[in-house]
């Protein structure tokens, strides 16, 4: 079965202060619960806030480190599943339950993407 990766954007801007309230994580644990008994869910994690990444670039032959927070950007990678399905559209559909649990001041978006085997 295809394993898809399901990249959490979140708009920083928009996210509370003191991040997911104990009712969304709640519904988030709930969710992976089930996902995880169904077989479907491989491994997921939050990330932390930008402000304590680092963004390491290549360039023109030259490497450097950026500290965050990286104020360039309205929506940043604030988490990731990984996704067992029989196809894309399943994977789709898990994903839109996980956007469904967040209350309606969040602003996030999935990018899902089959992983390349091989």
């Amino acid at each position: 079965m295809p394993r898809y990766l399901s990249l959490v954007k979140v708009d920083e801007s928009t996210a509370p202060a003191e991040g997911p309230s104990p009712e969304l994580m709640q519904r988030m644990g709930e969710l992976i619960e089930e996902m995880t008994k169904a077989g479907v869910l491989l491994d997921t994690a939050g990330l932390t806030p930008t402000e304590q990444g680092n963004r390491v670039r290549w360039e023109g032959g030259q490497l450097s480190v950026t500290d965050g927070p990286f104020t360039e950007s309205k929506e940043v990678v604030g988490g990731y599943a990984i996704i067992q399905a029989k196809d894309k559209a399943e994977a789709i559909e898990w994903t839109k339950r996980f956007l469904k649990v967040h209350e309606e001041h969040w602003t996030v978006t999935c990018e899902v993407r089959e992983i390349a085997e091989g």
